[in-house]
C-alpha cells in the first residue's frame, strides 16, 4: 500500500510539471499562477504544495526535466583537447541538434528563454541561469585560447569577445527556430551553422592602444 502511495505521489508530481509546462508556455511564467497550474493538472493547490513550496520550485523542477542545449554541450572534463576548434564546432552542432531532439526540450527552452520574466520571486532561478551562462563562456573561452595557442586562430584573437559572440550566435539561432520551427530543419542546419559560428574577432588592444580610424569613403 505504501509503495502504491509513493507511485501515485510521483505520478501527481509529473502531472503538475506537465501542466506547468503547458501553462507557462501559454501565459508566461510571471503571469501564470499555481491555481492555473492546479486546474490544468486536475489537482488541488494543496497537492502542488505537497511537492513544491513555490512557483519558483515548480519552475526549477520543470527545467530539470530537460537539459538545456547549450549547457549539455560544454563539459569541463574535456579540457584540454587535441583539436580545440573542432571541439567548439562539435559542441555547437550538438547543442543545436539537442534542441530539436524532443518536444519537451524545445518547450522548456521556450519557457525558460522566451516566456519567463525574472521577477523577485524567480530571482534564484535567474541567478542559476547567469551562473551557468558564465560557466559556458569560461569553457568556450578556454577552448578558443587553446585554438590560438595551436595556431588554429590568429594570434591576438580576442577570445573573450569571440566566446560571447559564439554564445550569442548559437542562442539567437535557437530562439529563432523555437519561434518558427517550420521555417527550417534544425538538424540539417546545425552543421552548416557551426561553420559560421566562430566570428573573426579583432585582436585584443593593449592598455592605451587605440583601434585604427577608418579612412573617409571606406566602409
Amino acid at each position: 500500500m505504501v509503495r502504491r502511495t509513493k507511485e501515485e505521489a510521483a505520478e501527481t508530481r509529473e502531472q503538475v510539471l506537465d501542466a506547468a509546462e503547458q501553462v507557462f508556455r501559454q501565459r508566461g511564467v510571471g503571469h501564470a499562477s499555481l491555481a492555473e497550474v492546479a486546474d490544468a493538472a486536475g489537482v488541488t493547490r494543496g497537492a502542488i504544495y505537497h511537492h513544491f513550496a513555490s512557483k519558483a520550485e515548480v519552475f526549477e523542477a520543470m527545467l530539470a526535466r530537460a537539459e538545456m542545449p547549450i549547457d549539455m554541450a560544454f563539459d569541463a572534463t574535456r579540457l584540454p583537447v587535441a583539436d580545440p576548434l573542432a571541439m567548439v564546432r562539435d559542441m555547437a552542432v550538438k547543442a543545436l541538434q539537442h534542441l530539436a531532439s524532443s518536444d519537451r526540450v524545445r518547450n522548456i527552452f521556450e519557457v525558460a528563454f522566451l516566456r519567463c520574466e525574472y521577477t523577485d520571486e524567480l530571482a534564484p532561478v535567474e541567478q542559476r541561469h547567469l551562473h551557468e551562462r558564465a560557466q559556458c563562456l569560461t569553457l568556450s573561452n578556454g577552448l578558443l585560447d587553446q585554438a590560438v595557442a595551436r595556431g588554429q586562430l590568429p594570434a591576438g584573437t580576442d577570445t573573450r569577445m569571440a566566446s560571447r559572440m559564439l554564445y550569442g550566435f548559437i542562442g539567437g539561432l535557437m530562439r529563432d527556430w523555437v519561434q518558427a520551427p517550420d521555417t527550417f530543419d534544425m538538424n540539417v542546419a546545425a552543421p552548416q551553422a557551426s561553420i559560421c559560428s566562430l566570428p573573426a574577432c579583432a585582436p585584443r588592444l593593449h592598455a592605451g592602444q587605440r583601434r585604427p580610424e577608418r579612412r573617409p569613403g571606406r566602409p
